[in-house]
């Protein structure tokens, strides 16, 4: 992640999330999107299917989570994608960098706000 963003990419933003998810059990496939925009409704952030799903495909490529498939419940011969951590040191890795990305972007954000309002 580098610093020549104005701040915190909107991917990294939604990956923050998405491994929450994936350490407090898992993550299920077809539930991020909904979850998400409910989640960020009360502030008018409605993530797009496109980008919450290219979020996921990068955690899967930098190896942070895996896909298992089992079998969606009430159901015979159906299968849904979860997803687990799948190597907790890299996860905090993340996490360290973004959070330093996160702060300068606050940072950015409250000049503007204390200069100009």
């Amino acid at each position: 992640m580098g610093r020549t963003t104005f701040i915190l990419r909107q991917r990294a933003y939604l990956k923050l999330y998405m491994l929450q998810k994936a350490e407090k059990g898992n993550l299920y496939g077809l539930q991020i999107l909904g979850d998400l925009m409910d989640y960020f409704d009360d502030l008018a952030y409605k993530p797009t299917k496109s980008e919450v799903y290219k979020s996921l495909h990068e955690l899967l490529k930098e190896g942070l989570i895996k896909r298992k498939w089992i079998e969606k419940e009430g159901t015979e011969m159906q299968e849904v994608a979860v997803y687990q951590i799948s190597d907790m040191e890299k996860v905090k890795a993340y996490k360290a960098l973004v959070k330093i990305d996160l702060d300068r972007s606050i940072a950015l954000l409250n000049r503007a706000l204390k200069d100009h309002f």
